[in-house]
């Protein structure tokens, strides 16, 4: 994992790879990672939802983390996107020019 997504909070990072790639997950695999990570459910509370073990909730939580972090390693879209972020952060905090058209020239590599 990249630094800048090591300053990323474990959940908030879940909710980002949930964001870009969620549409690529199957139904049941977006339904109950939404109910752990977005709605924050417990796992037996998924389990109880789902009519299933809290052990099968569990491994379907965890397949479906390495489903996702799986496209970021290959695609890496949450890396860029945070890269892009805190590019457009430090420009709106500076006042010197040079250091923002730096800045947008990195962002214009990124896309």
């Amino acid at each position: 994992m990249s630094e800048r997504l090591e300053k990323v909070d474990k959940i908030e990072f879940k909710a980002l790879l949930f964001d870009f790639y969620g549409e690529l997950l199957t139904e049941k695999q977006k339904m109950a990672y939404e109910d752990h990570i977005c709605n924050d459910l417990s796992l037996t509370e998924i389990a109880q939802d789902y009519g299933v073990s809290r052990q099968a909730a569990h491994d379907l939580i965890k397949r479906t983390d390495k489903i996702l972090s799986e496209y970021e390693s290959k695609l890496h879209l949450v890396e860029r996107f945070l890269t892009i972020k805190n590019h457009v952060r430090q420009m709106a905090e500076s006042d010197n020019l040079e250091e923002i058209h730096a800045l947008a020239a990195h962002i214009m590599e990124e896309l």
